[in-house]
């Protein structure tokens, strides 16, 4: 294979990818460092609500030197949609405290349902009745519908998994009769963009690797960057037989990545189609 005279870019996933919670996978820092001095681009992308400054100063906490620029969170993402669809909109989101103070920087936040214009689903880890009824009078009265993410579950320290925005999106449509209108994290084509609009590099010159099929590889694979499956978060190696999108390489874990780039540079995009359900999270028609 010819080797490129940029090394490609890289897209991280975090959590399941570069930590487990707060344990760092082993041979994380090692391959970052590595990959840095092979003078590969990287932008962290996560689905995660945290701001960006915690993400880095997490990274450097976990003895990996990073930068709050480096850094793309499903909040910027949700930020970066709102404001271009539908500046000055009155949002209502069920979220964990980071995404509501992103957004109050920029969004009239409200209780009144008469008054949303845009409910949001998230990872709310105080998520009761009220919050419910709050979002399924709003969405009755022909609010917005979106979420950061649709990942059902999120892995934590010692292999446990957590229900995530997944459990909230499943309430609202029950309640409501609504079906989610976007996704803007992963595995959405927007959160690509975002991401390659940070990195300044083509789809075409990246690699995203991540430890969730459904997410991490299903939008490389919708956004023509090539994939890298880690073992080291929520998809296992026994579900890819059952996967309707399979990704270019798997590894263990990340340890195993400048090695693998090393030799290869950058892995050829698929070309066999795949067979995943479409998801929401489409870039709207121009």
């Amino acid at each position: 294979m010819k080797h490129r005279k940029q090394a490609p870019g890289i897209i991280l996933d975090l959590d399941g990818t570069v930590y487990r919670g707060d344990t760092l996978i082993p041979g994380a820092r090692e391959a970052v460092e590595r990959l840095r001095r092979q003078a590969h681009p990287i932008v962290f992308l996560t689905n995660a609500i945290e701001s960006h400054v915690e993400h880095a100063d997490k990274l450097i906490g976990l003895d990996i030197p990073a930068s709050p620029d480096e850094i793309v969170n499903a909040s910027l993402v949700l930020t970066h949609y709102l404001s271009r669809e539908v500046p000055g909109a009155t949002v209502f989101a069920i979220s964990d405290p980071p995404l509501l103070e992103a957004l109050s920087a920029d969004f009239r936040l409200s209780e009144d349902p008469d008054e949303i214009d845009v409910v949001v689903a998230s990872c709310d880890r105080t998520f009761d009745y009220r919050k419910l009824n709050i979002a399924f009078k709003a969405l009755q009265r022909g609010a917005r519908f979106l979420a950061t993410n649709a990942d059902a579950t999120a892995p934590v320290a010692g292999g446990e998994l957590l229900p995530d925005a997944g459990a909230v999106i499943g309430a609202l449509e029950g309640c409501s009769g609504r079906k989610l209108e976007m996704v803007v994290g992963k595995p959405s084509l927007l959160a690509a963009e975002v991401a390659l609009e940070r990195m300044g590099q083509p789809a075409s010159e990246c690699v995203v690797v991540g430890d969730n099929v459904e997410s991490d590889i299903l939008m490389g694979r919708r956004a023509g960057m090539s994939t890298v499956l880690v073992l080291s978060g929520v998809t296992q190696r026994a579900e890819l037989d059952q996967a309707c999108v399979q990704p270019d390489y798997v590894l263990e874990s990340i340890a195993s990545l400048p090695d693998l780039l090393d030799n290869e540079r950058t892995p050829p995009p698929p070309t066999e189609p795949f067979a995943c359900q479409e998801t929401v999270g489409e870039l709207p028609p121009e």
